[in-house]
């Protein structure tokens, strides 16, 4: 942000908290050290609908998408973009980060996804306006990245099947290999790399991405995602990177040139126009969407605000106090049609109305500005234009208004249509015009031996490159959540909300039937349903899951030199 940014109220509350200094951790927050990368773990709460438009029924275990049961084996830690995450209570994401519940964005979406239904996806930014756009058959995006790391998951299986409903909804979908992240923060070889981005493509096409219809590129391929990335690298600086990741003295510059080329990717779809974009990540990813979001508005042309006079207020405090005394202006303006500045002044020193600080700084600010009236109005003022774009402006708005040295203030133009004017001008003049990215977060999902779900136990996860037979064993050997003897199981329940592998069969196993969800759900807590033939069934559906999987890989292995991505990195160095 410029110093003249800095005088004007439009910071976002992603900025906010930016500002004041707030990195991205909590000590009652918790990350299980697993696979890094964008693709997420859930803890084992779950949901189902009866099928009926987006109408969702709880079962009777009290079954949410914000919050609760603790993944076992959870270690108190950050929420580490380099570092997969066990969160121990969603709920909390929501007050500590302001990630909002999916819960109350769910009725807006058209056709949802059964991770939506389930509450596996538990939470969003800003998505809203993604949703308002696939109901209205307007243009929208989705993104994802991959940083290859290791074998493709059933993790990641998660984020490709976002991806690709996304793209079945109408959207513009985009997977991208982090390339440049993984040799940067990671380490690995560039031959490393190229092993696994080939097998992560070839999982995503495997599982339904159209890729004539989607776009799939590296990092280290694209130039015009690095040249959005140095210009973004000039609105961010080593302070900010500090806070939000504890880069230190000993931090590589290649890895702060990732973050700032992985901000570039989450606003790359809009590079053609403005549209609404949703990253599905895990939570542990969060902090990029934050900088995301904060990099959109500082690289537009102009802001938008509400304000009342010729000066400028500073946050949503001075707004909310300046709208109550120009409300009450029949209480105390000689001319109600025409209230006075320092008639408000005394009016807020009479009240006292809270918060202090901010009561006096508007109190102050009205005293200066003496006898001029007070009158609602739309500003649009300069972050970061040209003065030939400045100037295109001013012309652009039609009707009343005034013309200052930074800001127009439109008298006739709500805040909708000035926003939509400042953005066609900014397209217009050579601007990006970007609209803030949403995301979507899905919960982590705990290892099948009750803990951790990691890269360097084996026996945690399921690879999509396990044998059929090998995944059949680690289900069969998988932790569950019954009881100690199939008496006292029948007699009180089992405990499918601690079950890995009733995970197993609401994230993936049940695919979009959420009624065969719900019967194993119930069949398990009502104790019809015994871990051994239960753990039989699982294990059966993910044999057959991996032979049908490993054949639809099998399948484009012979196509892939057809896509437009190079699998050779052509370097000369690891």
């Amino acid at each position: 942000m410029t110093d003249r940014d800095a005088h004007h109220d439009d910071a976002s509350p992603d900025e906010d908290r930016r500002q004041s200094g707030a990195a991205w951790r909590e000590s009652d927050l918790r990350t299980d050290g697993g696979e890094p990368s964008s693709a997420g773990r859930a803890s084992s709460e779950r949901r189902s609908d009866g099928g009926e438009s987006n109408t969702v029924r709880r079962t009777s275990s009290e079954l949410r998408s914000d919050g609760g049961t603790d993944a076992a084996g959870a270690d108190e830690a950050v929420l580490d973009p380099w570092g997969s995450s066990t969160v121990e209570d969603y709920r909390k994401l929501f007050e500590q980060f302001g990630i909002e519940s999916f819960d109350d964005v769910l009725p807006e979406v058209p056709n949802p996804h059964y991770l939506m239904r389930r509450g596996v996806i538990f939470g969003h930014r800003d998505y809203s306006p993604v949703a308002e756009a696939m109901r209205n058959d307007e243009p929208f995006a989705s993104l994802s990245g991959f940083m290859p790391t290791g074998d493709p998951h059933i993790g990641h299986k998660m984020v490709f099947d976002e991806i690709i409903w996304h793209q079945e909804q109408g959207g513009d979908a985009y997977a991208l290999i982090a390339d440049l992240e993984a040799h940067a923060a990671r380490e690995l070889s560039w031959s490393e790399i190229d092993e696994h981005a080939r097998s992560y493509v070839l999982s995503l096409l495997a599982l339904g991405f159209d890729p004539e219809e989607g776009e799939l590129y590296r990092q280290s391929d694209n130039r015009e995602l690095q040249d959005l990335a140095f210009e973004l690298g000039a609105e961010t600086n080593f302070s900010e990177l500090q806070a939000i990741y504890d880069f230190d003295g000993e931090t590589d510059v290649s890895h702060m040139q990732s973050v700032v080329t992985q901000m570039a990717d989450i606003l790359y779809p809009q590079l053609d126009e403005p549209k609404p974009t949703v990253i599905p990540v895990g939570p542990d990813q969060d902090p990029h969407m934050r900088l995301a979001r904060d990099l959109a508005a500082r690289m537009r042309y102009f802001g938008v605000t509400e304000a009342f006079a010729s000066f400028e207020l500073s946050g949503a405090a001075e707004r909310t106090l300046l709208r109550q005394a120009y409300d009450a202006r029949a209480e105390y303006a000689e001319d109600p049609e025409m209230p006075r500045c320092v008639e408000a002044a005394d009016y807020l020193r009479e009240h006292e109305p809270a918060p202090a600080d901010a009561r006096e700084s508007v109190v102050g600010k009205l005293d200066n500005a003496g006898k001029e009236p007070i009158r609602p109005r739309t500003r649009i003022f300069d972050r970061n234009a040209t003065e030939d774009a400045f100037e295109v402006l001013i012309e652009a708005v039609d009707g009343e208004k005034r013309v200052y040295d930074e800001h127009v203030d439109a008298f006739e133009l709500d805040h909708a249509e000035a926003d939509e004017l400042a953005r066609e001008v900014e397209l217009d003049t050579g601007g990006y015009g970007f609209l803030p990215p949403s995301s979507i977060y899905h919960r982590f999902m705990t290892g099948l031996t009750g803990g951790k779900m990691s890269s360097s136990i084996p026996a945690s996860h399921i690879s999509l490159l396990d044998e059929p037979s090998e995944g059949y064993d680690k289900v069969q050997s998988a932790t569950t959540g019954g009881r100690q003897t199939a008496e006292e199981q029948r007699e009180k329940g089992g405990k499918a909300d601690e079950c890995p592998v009733y995970e197993l069969y609401a994230y993936l196993l049940s695919g979009d039937d959420d009624d065969f969800a719900e019967e194993v759900y119930q069949e398990c807590v009502g104790g019809e349903r015994l871990c051994g033939g239960c753990k039989e069934q699982a294990a059966e559906l993910l044999e057959a899951f991996l032979e049908e999987h490993q054949e639809q890989r099998a399948e484009w292995e012979d196509k892939l030199d057809e896509l437009d991505i190079d699998f050779d990195s052509h370097r000369t160095r690891d």
